[in-house]
């Protein structure tokens, strides 16, 4: 085994383990940013809401597609 088929190994582990760790703790994930969000959106008193808000949906997107990956 070659050097770039170790790494894509190695990698394809690492994914695995996102994945995993997305299904298992992904509630508590999103939970978290969430209260992230209502911290910074106070600090800044609203003024980018929106764009937290569609911060926060990426992010909970990007968890349930982590989750939900069969690969």
């Amino acid at each position: 085994m070659g050097f770039l088929d170790d790494m894509k190994e190695t990698a394809e582990k690492a994914a695995d383990a996102v994945n995993d760790l997305a299904d298992e703790h992904g509630d508590e994930a999103k939970k978290a940013l969430d209260k992230a969000a209502d911290v910074v959106d106070d600090k800044t008193d609203g003024k980018y809401s929106d764009k937290i808000d569609t911060g926060v949906d990426k992010a909970d997107e990007a968890i349930d597609k982590m989750a939900h990956d069969d690969k």
